[in-house]
């Protein structure tokens, strides 16, 4: 029905509010509808808060309204106990006779068991409705349930001839070349806040003196990611400035490193797949999503492996004639965006 479509996109216009802030949590939305009108509205703000449906019953002034209306909520409602009661439950005990859901959840301790739920207590429930909408939207929490690992993003600049970069010495203490423009710039700052992790690699860390923070835009700072095999990073650079959580991942962690509340070192074998051993530690670390603003060795590495989910390739009006090559990559295209002298492509995994 329209009116079912209607009603969802309000849902996921409601989820998309709290981007960047519900860190594990999906985005998730809820309105409820009186004789087509909306009396309720909810969405889950934040990581350990009330979820969507709460929200949304608790915004609705006359309550006996609620047993002749019509629940909508782009994800499946909860029947487990977490941080919060079951949602399901919740709409139960409200007498709400109708549910309309986007798309069922894939966590294995929700999937299904909240429209069985409400099923068995005699309430309607329509699936669905936008569903391929409802699953883009929490496509990290989704690669999360699904696989137990971080959702992967790639991301680079590159010339229109293919280089991402001059060739440095690291001795020569060059600035990297600027390829990307002021508007994309602030872009990647907002697109940093929407993640958990941003992953780079020694030779990025010590060419580049990267700060890796959203200083440019409103939004939490992810938690900064360094690889330093041989303990090549010097304390002076802007990664150990105390002021952003930072993991370095080694294979033996120095022992005259400055005390650094914010900073942790995490040992592994590099002799073993070292992509799988560094998301199975930041999962377990609880960082559910990471981009990866390294060089093109790192970002090539992830490539290969077949170890991404989506990458965004800024493609700037400029020629470097040689330099650095940027990685090499095939996917789906999602979409191409102009951003003044630049071309930013969107590709996702096939």
């Amino acid at each position: 029905m329209e009116q079912n479509l209607i009603f969802m996109r309000r849902c996921l216009q409601l989820a998309r509010k709290s981007e960047g802030f519900t860190k594990s949590n999906p985005l998730v939305g809820s309105i409820i509808v009186h004789q087509n009108r909306i009396i309720g509205e909810g969405y889950h703000r934040q990581f350990g808060e009330s979820h969507a449906e709460v929200n949304a019953i608790n915004s609705v002034k006359d309550k006996s309204l609620l047993q002749q209306s019509t629940l909508y909520v782009s994800l499946e409602p909860c029947a487990h106990h977490g941080k919060t009661p079951p949602c399901a439950q919740l709409i139960i005990l409200n007498k709400i006779p109708r549910v309309v859901i986007a798309t069922r959840d894939t966590n294995p301790k929700v999937s299904g068991k909240g429209v069985e739920l409400m099923k068995n207590a005699g309430i309607e429930v329509i699936e669905g409705v936008l569903e391929d909408e409802a699953r883009d939207l929490n496509k990290h929490f989704f690669v999360n349930q699904l696989y137990s690992r971080p959702f992967i993003i790639l991301k680079w600049a590159q010339s229109k001839d293919g280089f991402i970069d001059l060739l440095r010495d690291p001795s020569e203490n060059k600035q990297p070349t600027i390829i990307s423009n002021q508007l994309t710039h602030t872009i990647v700052h907002k697109f940093r806040t929407h993640v958990q992790g941003i992953l780079v690699g020694t030779n990025t860390a010590i060419l580049d003196n990267p700060k890796l923070t959203s200083r440019n835009w409103y939004g939490d700072n992810p938690t900064r990611i360094v690889i330093d095999r041989h303990n090549r990073l010097p304390q002076s650079l802007a990664l150990f400035d105390g002021t952003v959580p930072t993991i370095v991942f080694t294979k033996k962690t120095p022992k005259n490193i400055a005390s650094i509340d914010s900073l942790k070192f995490i040992e592994m074998d590099f002799s073993e797949d070292t992509i799988s051993q560094i998301l199975n530690h930041l999962y377990k670390e609880k960082i559910y999503s990471v981009l990866i603003e390294g060089g093109s060795k790192l970002l090539s590495s992830f490539i290969q492996n077949n170890m991404w989910d989506e990458a965004y390739i800024e493609i700037a009006d400029l020629e470097l004639k040689s330099g650095v090559k940027a990685p090499k990559i095939q996917g789906e295209e999602i979409k191409i965006k102009k951003y003044l002298n630049s071309s930013q492509l969107h590709l996702k995994r096939e």
